[in-house]
């Protein structure tokens, strides 16, 4: 049976966290937008070791924790 493929991420996309927070804004955008009217807040900060906490509020709050190697490369 061959070995599965070991997964290395690539700089120049996002990590899963950061899909995970960007499906999340994605969804609470398009469920504002059916409904007809919403409130989004988005607030990030730097903490320990370079990790991005983010917090989307939109009725609740959503929280998600980047890891800072985990954040996508800007070419350039």
């Amino acid at each position: 049976m061959p070995e599965p493929a070991e997964h290395s991420h690539d700089p120049a996309l996002p990590g899963q966290q950061m899909r995970d927070m960007l499906d999340c804004v994605e969804r609470l955008i398009l469920d504002g937008v059916c409904h007809g009217h919403f409130g989004l807040t988005i607030r990030s900060e730097i903490g320990p070791n370079g990790r991005r906490s983010v917090v989307v509020e939109a009725g609740k709050s959503h929280k998600f924790t980047i890891p800072a190697d985990e954040l996508p490369r800007r070419a350039g």
